[in-house]
């Protein structure tokens, strides 16, 4: 009995997802917020509080219908960092 009360409890641990964190720029070097867009292509960055925002490299991580936007983003050591881009609708009715 006891073996399978061990068996169930750790299928249980196993389906359970953990929230990951996302980085934040505010407390971030605006060359590390920079070198992590770069590095990954594209990342979800919070920038302040409980917003956030996906930052990406280039347009190629962007849908077919969108354009890429620069963006800057606070860090610890700026208030104004170019990571740099969002992506965002080509569609001249889409605001």
């Amino acid at each position: 009995m006891t073996r399978i009360l061990i068996a169930l409890f750790a299928l249980s641990l196993a389906g359970v997802a953990f929230a990951q964190g996302r980085p934040q720029s505010p407390a971030r070097s605006c060359d590390a917020n920079r070198q992590s867009v770069i590095a990954n292509g594209a990342i979800v960055l919070g920038t302040g509080g409980y917003t956030y925002d996906r930052f990406v490299r280039d347009r190629s991580f962007c849908q077919f219908d969108e354009i890429a936007d620069p963006a800057w983003v606070p860090a610890r050591d700026t208030p104004q960092c170019f990571v740099g881009y969002r992506c965002k609708s080509a569609s001249p009715w889409d605001n």
